[in-house]
This record gives structure tokens, sequence and C-alpha cells, in this order.
């Protein structure tokens, strides 16, 4: 054995302590931290070679890369949708790596029935039936391409063709209909070989980013075969929400496939006054949900959900015979692209058992309340423009006067008070502030706004 990787080895207690340690200090000045650090020009160094034992690792780390850290996980970092990670995630999270599970198969341990767990208690939470299935993967893009995926297969099934054995040239073109899809539908039809050019953009409704059911019945009564309609259960730049009800009712007369992106906006399940918005999420065929957003766990971690699992099956599967039988349960590594994968699920574990639907939704419903705050104090700045209804966490606001959009978020960040993202609404250059962080209080939005004002001002 390597003589450091034996004197850590012997050590092992005491580097976990000092690790802990820095953790510690970590999380107790992260309501302090800068919300963002800006990069500089950073060094590379030299490749190790006989190696500096996990203390030297500590040390050269808190050296040369803490103080570089975004404090990502902070009650005042509003860019993207980023949660943080509650205590019980965390720990959960520590413990991942401590007993290093692959749930990919189900031969040698307990972690998948913990996965299984956990995913049907998700389902639950957002209304979803027992004949979904899911499985965990890394994120929201992960888990549109494996729904679409699956819909593609489902596309073959309906030509009469089998896109998993012939490849997407058997199945020819297809159409994807979508009012405001989110990037990530580009990203997969490309990944998945059906081409970017698939996607229709559908009319959306005056001043809304929620798709016109109107125009969309309008489209597929001109189709000639079945299409997937990607709908949104909460957009990026608004948390609008398409009548998901309506669309599953079209389902009935073409027959199309609805894969449904509510990776964040799902979460609106979890409180009485919003829940309405995700009214007909159980008709779909698909589902994306984040939990790295506001299930406030840690990277990277997500699920995606489908009622036809046979179908997930064909395109996943992974036949081989050192991975045993598939059998009616098949293993995750059947379910998804990834084979060896994180025991992802048990944070989200840690965290449901602790808090349980009640714990979270608080933090979703205080997540609002924060927002319509920061919206309200906004539309009353002179310094500001509202440039949307906050429907649920999101923000989307825009200087009153001339402003460079990418000037102003550098400085935003160089200020470190809080950490925008840009965007583009409506075809302005705009602002976005996303609350899902459980730690975000009242005295946050204070902290927020006056620093967005001064700024503004300057």
């Amino acid at each position: 054995m390597h003589p450091r990787l034996a004197e850590d080895l012997n050590s092992l207690p005491d580097l976990l302590d000092a690790a802990r340690k820095l953790a510690g200090e970590a999380l107790a000045g992260l309501p302090e931290r800068p919300a963002a650090v800006p990069p500089g020009d950073v060094a590379r160094a030299p490749l190790p070679l006989g190696g500096a034992g996990a203390r030297g690792a500590l040390e050269e780390f808190s050296r040369r890369w803490e103080a570089g850290f975004a404090g990502s996980a902070g009650p005042r970092y509003l860019g993207f949708v980023t949660g943080g990670a509650t205590p019980a995630a965390l720990a959960g999270d520590w413990l991942t790596a401590t007993y290093d599970q692959n749930p990919a198969s189900g031969l040698d341990s307990t972690a998948q029935h913990l996965e299984r767990e956990t995913v049907g208690w998700l389902a639950e939470l957002f209304g979803l039936g027992a004949e979904f299935s899911g499985a965990f993967v890394t994120g929201a893009t992960m888990s549109t391409v494996t729904g679409l995926a699956i819909a593609r297969e489902w596309l073959g099934e309906r030509a009469g063709v089998s896109v998993s054995e012939d490849g997407a040239a058997a199945l020819g073109p297809v159409t994807v209909l979508s009012g405001s899809p989110h990037s990530s539908v580009l990203k997969a039809l490309s990944f998945l070989g059906m081409g970017r050019s698939a996607l229709r953009k559908v009319p959306v409704l005056p001043g809304r980013e929620a798709v016109d059911v109107g125009k969309l019945a309008e489209v597929l009564e001109t189709l000639d075969g079945p299409a997937v309609v990607v709908a949104n259960a909460g957009t990026v730049n608004t948390v609008d929400f398409d009548d998901l009800r309506a669309i599953a009712a079209l389902k009935q007369r073409y027959g199309f496939w609805l894969h449904v992106d509510a990776a964040f906006g799902g979460f609106a399940a979890l409180s009485p006054e919003h829940a309405a918005l995700t009214a007909g999420l159980d008709q779909a065929d698909s589902v994306v949900v984040d939990l790295h957003k506001w299930l406030n766990v840690p990277y990277d971690s997500a699920v995606q959900f489908t009622r036809r699992r046979d179908l997930q099956l064909r395109v996943f599967g992974n036949n081989a015979a050192y991975l045993g039988e598939i059998g009616e349960t098949p293993d995750f590594l059947h379910l998804t692209p990834e084979n060896s994968r994180r025991l992802r699920a048990l944070p989200a574990w840690f965290s449901l058992v602790a808090y349980g639907r009640d714990g979270h939704r608080e933090i979703v419903e205080r997540c609002v309340s924060l927002a319509r705050d920061l919206g309200a104090r906004l539309d009353g700045s002179p310094h500001w423009r509202l440039l949307a209804p906050v429907r649920l966490n999101v923000v989307c606001f825009a200087p009153a006067g001339e402003r460079d959009i990418d000037a102003l978020v550098r400085a935003i960040a160089e200020d470190g008070t809080t950490f925008l993202t840009p965007t583009v609404y409506d075809g302005r250059p705009a602002l976005r502030a996303a609350f899902s962080n459980w730690r975000t209080t009242a005295a946050d939005v204070d902290r927020v706004f006056a620093a967005l004002d001064r700024l503004a001002a300057d």
C-alpha cells in the first residue's frame, strides 16, 4: 500500500474530524459568504507525484480554492434555480459517499429498495399514481433525455418500427410541439437523433409563457401522424404553467405522447394554495422533476417518471451475463442511460424522513412568499420594472432605464450580496431572481433589495 494511503487509513477518524471542522466552518459562515465570487485568472498547479496525503490536500484546498467558491448553498444565491442542502440531506450525502453503494444492480445490497421507496414517496408527493415508475438521474436535462427517449420508442411503436433496434433513422421525421420549451428539450432532441428541427413552437397566450391550447389543437389537427407534446409545469422566466388538464383532454382526440417539464414547478403540488397549477400532471406519459432545486438536496439529483416502463426497458435494457437476469422488477441500470452511479436517493430519503411533506411544503410556501415580497418592492422602486406577475418563486424584472444587463449581472456578482442570472423575456434583456433555498428569510430579501436598488442607482 502506498505510504500516504496507509498513513491516512490509520488516522482516518482524525482526518474525517478535520474535514468536518472545515465543513462546519464553511456552513457557519455561509450566511455572510459572498453569493458569487467572480473568478480571475487561476494558475494550474503541476500534477502531484508523491502526494501530500489527505491532510495536505485539505490544507491546499483551503489555501488555493476554498475562498473562491460561491455561496450557492446560501440564502441569497438567487441565480438559476438553485436549492441548498437541508441538514438531513447533507448528512445523507456524507453517508452516500461513506457507504459508496452502486444501486445499478440488486445483486448485492438493499440500496435499490431504498431508491424505489424514495421514488414512491416522491410520486405520492407530486400526485402521480401507481401506474408511474421512476428512477434517479443527474438532473432535469438527463430526465428530459430519458423521457423523450421513451417517447421516441412510443413513436416507433405507433409507426410499426423499433427505434431501439433499428435507430432513429427508421422512424423518420418526428414532430415535437411546445409553447415555451426549456433549452434542454432541444439538447435532448439533438442527443437522441430526432434533431432540434423536430421542435415546432406553438403560440402562447397573450402576455404569458403558457401555450394557447386552442392553437395547439389547430396544429395537432393538421398532423398526419402521432406527435410528442412537451408541456410546462413552471417555465424558467415566470414559472408559468400550461393548462395540463386541457392538454391531457386533447390526448383523447389526437393520441400524442405528453411529456411534462415539472423540474421545479412541480413542487407547487405541495402547497394547497398552489396545487391547482399542477392539476393534470398525473395524465402525463413522462415527467421531469429536479430535486437539487426545491427539494434542497445536494447536486446532482433528479427523478424521471413514466407510465411506460416497458418501453423504457426496451430503450435502456442492458443485457449481459454478469448482470444477471432482468426479472419482473428491472434493476435501475436497465432504465436510465447510466449503469454505475452513486446512491442519489439517500440524501432525498434523509430529507423526506427528517422533514416530511409538511416541512418541504413550508419551504415551498416561504420561498413563494419571499419572491412576492421582492417582486412588490421592485415594482414600487423607480429603478426597476417588474416584467411579469410573480406566479410562484421566480421574479422576472429589468432596469427602468437603459442598462447593459451583462454588465449589471457582473456588478451584482462582484458586490456579492446576491447572485442573479440574466434572461430575455418578451424580447427584452432581463434579470431573474429564483427563490428555492431553505435558508432564505425576509431579512435576506431586505439585503437583496437594498443591494439591487443601490447598484441600479449607481
